[in-house]
């Protein structure tokens, strides 16, 4: 550990170059999906219609937009924020039917810090619990440290169940809850905090490369090999109430 006037400092980083912020007008491509620029004209319609297929609503329950009582309300939404560089949205496009069914972005992007979080998760029951989701996180971490990034965040609201389940099946360690840290839909939100760091990820990435490998499933599409066996014993030892409810629930 370096030391400075007797005290221990941080690891020395350098002068690297701060890393490229993303351009999302490249599109980020898979087997299952890739990920384009979010576009109204290309987007707007598939994705009412996908996120219509979730008649609770449950889907927009920890989410600051939504539910949207039109297509219209929807296609106003979206002109709002494509185009933006903070957050950049993309539209998840199924390669199977090649229609929009999810939404994501990039945010807090600082590159003097070299840090970037992946948040605005909006996935349809056309790719929920299943590998094309697995596949949309994985296309959106390897881009980040390709482009040269040092931390991948993740934050949800600390009683979004699902979401630190996902967060933990990804590879994102716990960092702790910051209380009261906004006020979404009229509801105070304690907001749980996850990261991933460059030196992680060659890991998290061959393990989830080698879940999303078509050996790894059966005929009938179950997995053979649960993600989370895996990345569960790569995180960081600071949450285990985390890491139990995660393999008691996945």
């Amino acid at each position: 550990m370096p030391h400075a006037n007797g005290a221990p400092i941080g690891i020395e980083v350098g002068q690297a170059a701060k890393p490229a912020l993303p351009d999302t007008g490249i599109a980020l491509s898979g087997s299952l999906c890739r990920l384009e620029t979010l576009s109204a004209e290309s987007h707007a319609q598939d994705l009412f219609e996908a996120f219509s297929l979730d008649v609770s609503d449950s889907l927009w329950t920890y989410l600051p937009q939504g539910p949207f009582q039109s297509a219209d309300e929807f296609l106003s939404w979206v002109q709002h924020v494509q185009g933006q560089q903070d957050p950049a949205f993309y539209a998840i496009i199924d390669e199977q039917t090649n229609k929009a069914v999810g939404v994501s972005a990039y945010l807090r992007i600082d590159q003097r810090a070299s840090s970037i979080e992946i948040g605005w998760l909006t996935f349809s029951p056309l790719m929920q619990k299943k590998p094309i989701a697995t596949e949309a996180m994985y296309l959106m971490m390897k881009n980040t440290f390709d482009l040269g990034y040092r931390r991948l965040e993740w934050k949800c609201n600390a009683l979004n169940a699902p979401s630190i389940r996902a967060a933990a099946r990804l590879g994102m360690s716990f960092e702790g809850v910051f209380r009261q840290a906004a006020i979404v839909k009229g509801h105070s939100r304690d907001t749980a905090w996850f990261s991933i760091l460059d030196s992680e990820w060659p890991q998290v990435r061959s393990a989830i490369e080698a879940w999303l490998a078509e050996d790894n499933f059966y005929e009938a599409g179950n997995q053979r090999l649960r993600l989370s066996e895996v990345t569960l014993t790569l995180l960081a030892d600071s949450w285990p109430q985390v890491t139990v409810r995660v393999s008691e629930q996945n």
